[in-house]
């Protein structure tokens, strides 16, 4: 069930901030999905490739599709031709393989890089070490990779209640995406979005310079 009036009170105290909201739309239906899209609501976070390819058929064109999930790269090929952006880019053969794909659809993909930031070892994403071994392949061969922008990074926090640590993670975050933005993608305004938070630390993200979040149970409630 849709809670249309936190949707309202969120997308104003987000508006407020310059802050992108994603309805993270997993398990939830395609009705509920088009009550969010009426109101105005166009970008939608799903985890699950086959439950986003379903829904994608049956919403208007007009949804921005959101990739949030952990992406293997035998599964790219089934959301090339209309995702909007992708979340969760954790290796170089991922990047190579969503470019190879955005090129047989004759269009251009967007990506945000995934930084591990929590303590959790469950979580997905690379340290800073292994991103910047990344980005050093990518400088090698960014003239065979023109069908993908990288466009920011993207992280998620220890599942914890001490907001310090959260702080912590999220400054750690930001402060990586910022070392970046002024070196590797100094002269690459697309490399704008630092996407952090989700219902339960959103606040917190924002406060640490978050301007994307990912925003599920607040919306439609906890998933069974």
């Amino acid at each position: 069930m849709v809670n249309t009036q936190a949707w309202k009170n969120l997308k104003e105290e987000l508006r407020l901030k310059n802050v992108t909201l994603i309805a993270v739309s997993k398990t939830q239906s395609a009705a509920d999905i088009q009550t969010l899209y009426d109101l105005g609501q166009k970008d939608f976070g799903e985890n699950y490739v086959q439950e986003l390819t379903e829904k994608q058929h049956q919403l208007p064109a007009g949804v921005r599709w959101h990739f949030i999930g952990h992406l293997q790269s035998n599964k790219v090929k089934a959301i090339a031709p209309f995702i909007h952006l992708i979340h969760t880019v954790d290796s170089f053969r991922l990047l190579r393989e969503i470019n190879k794909q955005a090129a047989s659809n004759n269009r251009t993909i967007d990506v945000l890089l995934q930084l591990r930031i929590a303590a959790e070892e469950t979580k997905f994403g690379l340290d800073e070490k292994e991103m910047e071994h990344l980005l050093d392949e990518y400088q090698k061969q960014v003239k065979n990779l023109t069908n993908i922008r990288i466009c920011g990074l993207m992280g998620m926090a220890t599942n914890t209640n001490d907001e310090q640590q959260i702080h912590n993670e999220f400054s750690r975050l930001h402060d990586f995406y910022k070392k970046l933005a002024n070196t590797v993608f100094i002269n690459k305004p697309e490399f704008s979005i630092c996407s952090i938070g989700m219902s339960a630390d959103y606040k917190i993200a924002v406060a640490e310079g978050g301007n994307m979040v990912r925003i599920g149970s607040l919306l439609f409630g906890a998933r069974l």
